[in-house]
């Protein structure tokens, strides 16, 4: 008896990346495929898919590889779960970056073998991605790397201290409320438009901050988010109980730049769920906000020197000053995720104010399943 492969995507930009993907998912047995719905890729991606459901549904099932395609009922990153419990597969195929802990529990408490595949594209092709083919919106990401929370004046104005950010190039199509500055960077899209303007980029990133924070605004985003955004390459940005910091100093170092790009590995974990509020339990005081300003500028220092253990282990000590002054930060999947990977990884934190998103390592070794990330340079 052939065996039944599930996969499941929003597959909009049909392109040879998917198709790949598909093929070789294929050659696991019979290969259903659940299309996330119109509702449900807007809820994730903060946009409308390019092609609707129908249409995707069409092309997809056209492919001569592909036995079924239908559209999940359900919403969210476990959409597609009434229509796995009811078909009962023998196999579900991701690809890294679809790799979640949910979908792997889910599988296992189904007693369903979970695959992940890694992006190859096929022959001489060059890799693609729904985002290559979105190329018009060049807006950067922003990984919060070191000292969240410090760019809040409820923190900052304990114990003044810098928050590191990298820019990224939109390499990755992050998913809504993952802590990469999505809702910044979606501020920058309605401002701008698909990519930075010209201009001085400390200058941008103040006008990206005020343009997300408009008069009455009750919770004030982090200016981090703006700068993180706007200003290449990675930033020190020193708060001392104001919205903006007191001085922002950038680093191009090369070396540097390519040690950071080279150990990180980003591990999903999903969405933050809808009404996740990490400030619901807070033990903010002097000594915590000290210990989070001396572990972001110990990690800021060994990158300087090119310290890749040091780097490692100073960002673990900058996401445990974060948790112990917000737990709800953290829960038990993380706790488990972290767990899996501590021997693998230098140092690790979660991206933004945690409670989904990215689990960032720090690794001198190859992570597999991993999601990469290529930083802006200056001047691109």
């Amino acid at each position: 008896m052939t065996r039944k492969v599930f996969v499941s995507g929003c597959f909009d930009l049909l392109h040879s990346g998917h198709v790949a993907f598909l093929e070789q998912a294929a050659t696991y047995g019979d290969l259903y495929v659940a299309l996330g719905s119109d509702q449900t890729v807007y809820e994730l991606k903060g946009r409308v898919p390019i092609n609707s459901e129908d249409e995707r549904r069409y092309m997809v099932q056209s492919l001569a590889c592909v036995k079924e395609a239908f559209v999940s009922a359900g919403s969210g990153m476990l959409d597609f779960e009434g229509e796995l419990t009811a078909l009962q597969p023998d196999v579900f195929i991701v690809n890294e970056d679809g790799n979640i802990p949910q979908k792997e529990g889910l599988c296992r408490r189904l007693s369903v073998d979970y695959v992940v595949l890694q992006r190859e594209p096929f022959a001489d092709l060059p890799a693609r991605s729904t985002t290559d083919l979105r190329t018009v919106d060049l807006m950067p990401y922003r990984i919060d790397l070191a000292g969240g929370w410090l760019d809040q004046p409820f923190v900052s104005k304990l114990h003044p201290g810098p928050v590191l950010t990298i820019s990224l190039e939109p390499t990755v199509n992050f998913n809504e409320r993952s802590g990469m500055a999505t809702s910044t960077r979606n501020s920058a899209l309605d401002l701008w438009g698909p990519r930075l303007p010209a201009g001085d980029p400390e200058k941008l990133a103040k006008v990206l901050f005020a343009y997300d924070n408009p008069p009455g605004t009750v919770q004030v985003s982090g200016s981090q988010d703006a700068i993180g955004i706007a200003m290449p390459g990675l930033n020190r940005a020193y708060y001392d109980g104001e919205y903006w910091p007191t001085c922002i100093e950038t680093g191009h170092d090369e070396l540097a730049l390519q040690m950071i790009e080279d150990s990180l590995y980003l591990i999903p974990l999903g969405p933050r769920e809808s009404g996740y509020n990490p400030l619901r339990i807070r033990n903010i005081t002097r000594d915590s906000a000290k210990a989070l300003a001396d572990a972001t500028e110990s990690c800021w220092q060994a990158i300087l020197r090119h310290d890749l253990p040091g780097f490692g282990h100073a960002l673990r000590e900058s996401f445990e000053a974060q948790v112990a002054m917000f737990p709800d930060m953290a829960n038990q999947t993380v706790d488990d995720l972290i767990d899996r990977y501590r021997d693998q990884a230098l140092g690790w934190k979660l991206s933004g104010a945690g409670g989904g998103g990215y689990l960032i390592l720090v690794a001198d070794r190859p992570i597999e399943k991993a999601v990469r990330v290529l930083i802006r340079r200056a001047g691109l």
